[in-house]
């Protein structure tokens, strides 16, 4: 990485930030932030005042975009699924802020009124809509009293009121204690509990007792803009609701016909007018004098006589350009993380935990490798494999042409995929025990006999889970001690080699001498003595580089690498359940099979599909979640930190729009 600077004339800043956008070359810094000090000989520029212009026309053209994309036609299925409906790519010509400003206001000119007039039409009719629901809702309790509602209310002789209560006994008891008093109820069960919808008068002598009485005891209605009785305007409000729905639909019909026709143009306006209004904003990060402009930013080390060349030739030569090799501080400058186009599923794994920091190693290809690995045992089913290599082959060639994310993704699967069916036919897993079970007719079959180099082929990880979980803690040492050796490089890039020679080497001697010591004492190894000697030296050495490190608190560390390395008996332990969930569904559905004489052979394989998808979602999900978690607590625990920031530069990304070649 290089953070560059620039001088540049203000007669030629425009042409400049057009060419940075393009080409996508440069990560501009905003200078008043990184670096204050600036500010004491030059001040800070603001946006372009066309900036406020793009603004108002992305917010108008949103707007509408907005509303016809709700009224829009949906497709759904799986069709449709499959075949997702890529967005119209527009070819637009290369024009000034003017023209296309212009052919916006002549397009908004023509739609916007009837869609915007459109749009509060609907808004109205569902607000008129929800006041019918709201009040016939309230009239449902109502419909079988004869009254006119609109006698609901206090006169010069009565107080008549509605409402509903869950204490009728209390209601009726207050009430009759009331002289001149009228209580008239019904009964309506919602769920487990009882409500009276209830018709109240009085004579207006009792105003005070008969508002205190239905405060504690009724939730009242109010019909104050309503006339007649409740049928006849629960019959009307049936009717409006109608004329509603119909009027609303005549309005999204014509609605559609918009989105029909200038959704797309909208589109495309929209994203020329954004990328127009960047261009406008990003001089904010700039500071400048009367005459000039100073630009900051970040280039790729590779990309610099690329940029050079660019800006020269986009200021005419009224330029002056300076760059440096940055330090990790306290220049903190961003990361670029680079990676095989197949390989960005990784990358998306290794910054969802954090983004490396700058010159720190690029280790992504590495993690993908062990995620894959660590997946694959974990899930150890051959059946389980090539299903979801199967589907990842389907959403590499199918969906990956739609989405790269997709691609991506997808390739990550395929090896996914191959890892666990290879893992399981290495572990006689396919589905379980299903195909010596179902097939062979001997669920302890093996599904095929082999030896090679005098090691037969397959082993079963249910009947021998000790040698499984041998060679789980040997992937284990392998990948715990790939993350040492990148944290001693590490260390050494960094300068750090009191750290290299204590914190981050001191886990070979011990590792080395340790095994050594273990193996003779507790697993009768035969040793010589000589050898004893240098695997006791190497403990001490190794003890001693801890202890300078870490002082004798560095004992814990010990431990903690103990735990971290058997932590990887995890891969037997998932791989073992999902054997063992797949052998009992295979069990039960055979069980099931032979008690229900003919339709118990469709419940059996009704079930058997079942179970083994569900079996499929829980295992995949638990290993990788498993699988993740050794890289991200285990392995990176060696080396990584983290910390920093994607390098992002301005540049262009089109999804409506193509220039015109």
């Amino acid at each position: 990485m290089k953070k560059v600077s620039l001088i540049v004339h203000q007669n030629y800043v425009e042409d400049v930030i057009k060419n940075l956008h393009e080409t996508g070359l440069l990560e501009i810094i905003d200078i008043a932030k990184d670096e204050p000090d600036t500010l004491k000989d030059s001040e800070r520029a603001s946006m372009h005042p066309d900036a406020d212009i793009c603004a108002n026309y992305e917010l108008r053209l949103s707007r509408l975009i907005d509303i016809l994309k709700d009224v829009k036609s949906k497709p759904s299925g799986i069709k449709d699924m499959l075949n997702p409906q890529l967005p119209e790519i527009k070819t637009v010509e290369d024009c000034s802020l003017e023209e296309l400003c212009s052919y916006a206001e002549g397009m908004l000119g023509t739609i916007e009124k009837n869609i915007l007039s459109s749009e509060q039409k609907l808004k109205e009719l569902d607000e008129r809509k929800d006041e019918i629901n709201h009040d016939f809702e309230k009239l449902e309790y109502l419909k079988d009293f004869d009254l006119d509602v609109s006698d609901i209310r206090q006169s010069d002789y009565l107080i008549i009121k509605a409402g509903i209560t869950s204490d009728l006994d209390a209601l009726e008891s207050e009430i009759n204690a009331i002289d001149k008093s009228l209580l008239k109820s019904k009964q309506f069960v919602k769920g487990k509990e009882k409500e009276w919808a209830v018709l109240i008068a009085v004579h207006i002598s009792e105003k005070n007792k008969i508002e205190k009485i239905c405060r504690e005891h009724i939730t009242e209605f109010d019909f104050s803009d309503l006339a007649g009785s409740p049928k006849e305007i629960l019959k009307s409000f049936k009717d409006e609701k109608a004329e509603i729905e119909k009027e609303k639909k005549k309005i999204r019909s014509e609605l559609k016909v918009f989105a029909k026709e200038q959704l797309n143009d909208l589109l495309a306006t929209r994203e020329e007018i954004q990328l127009e209004g960047v261009r406008k904003e990003v001089s904010k990060n700039f500071t400048k004098t009367d005459s000039i402009y100073i630009v900051k930013g970040w280039v790729l080390e590779k990309n610099e006589d690329r940029f050079r060349n660019l800006i020269e030739t986009s200021s005419n030569g009224c330029v002056i350009y300076d760059s440096k090799t940055p330090s990790a501080n306290p220049d903190s400058p961003p990361t670029h993380i680079e990676t095989p186009r197949w390989a960005d599923g990784f990358k998306g794994l290794l910054t969802m935990f954090a983004t490396p920091r700058y010159n720190e190693i690029n280790h992504t290809i590495i993690m993908g490798f062990f995620f894959v690995l660590f997946f694959g045992v974990m899930l150890g089913d051959a059946g389980y494999g090539l299903i979801i290599l199967f589907l990842s082959l389907f959403g590499y060639f199918k969906l990956g042409k739609h989405s790269d994310m997709f691609r991506s993704w997808s390739f990550m699967g395929i090896w996914m995929g191959v890892v666990t069916t290879v893992v399981g036919f290495l572990t006689n897993s396919c589905f379980g025990d299903l195909i010596p079970r179902f097939f062979y007719g001997d669920p302890s079959a093996p599904l095929y006999s082999v030896e090679i180099a005098g090691i037969h082929l397959p082993a079963n990880s249910i009947k021998d889970p000790i040698t499984i979980l041998v060679i789980a803690l040997i992937f284990g040492l392998i990948h715990l001690n790939v993350g040492v050796l990148l944290g001693i490089i590490q260390a050494f890039k960094d300068k750090k080699y009191k750290e290299m020679l204590t914190s981050k080497s001191c886990w070979i001697p011990l590792q080395l001498g340790g095994g050594i010591l273990i193996g003779y004492s507790i697993l009768d190894f035969r040793v010589s003595d000589v050898l004893i000697s240098v695997a006791a030296l190497l403990v001490v050495i190794g003890l001693i580089q801890l202890f300078i490190s870490a002082g004798p608190i560095g004992f814990f560390d010990i431990t903690g690498y103990v735990g971290d390395w058997l932590s990887y008996a995890r891969l037997l332990a998932l791989g073992l359940a999902t054997a063992g969930m797949a052998l009992a569904f295979n069990v039960v559905s055979q069980l099931l099979g032979d008690m229900i004489p003919v339709i118990g052979i469709v419940i059996m394989v009704i079930l058997l599909v079942v179970a083994h998808i569900i079996n499929l979602g829980l295992q995949a999900l638990g290993a990788g979640i498993h699988s993740l978690r050794l890289q991200y607590v285990e392995f990176f625990n060696r080396f990584y930190e983290g910390g920093g920031h994607e390098f992002t530069p301005l540049e262009i990304n089109r999804k409506y729009t193509k220039i015109k070649e």
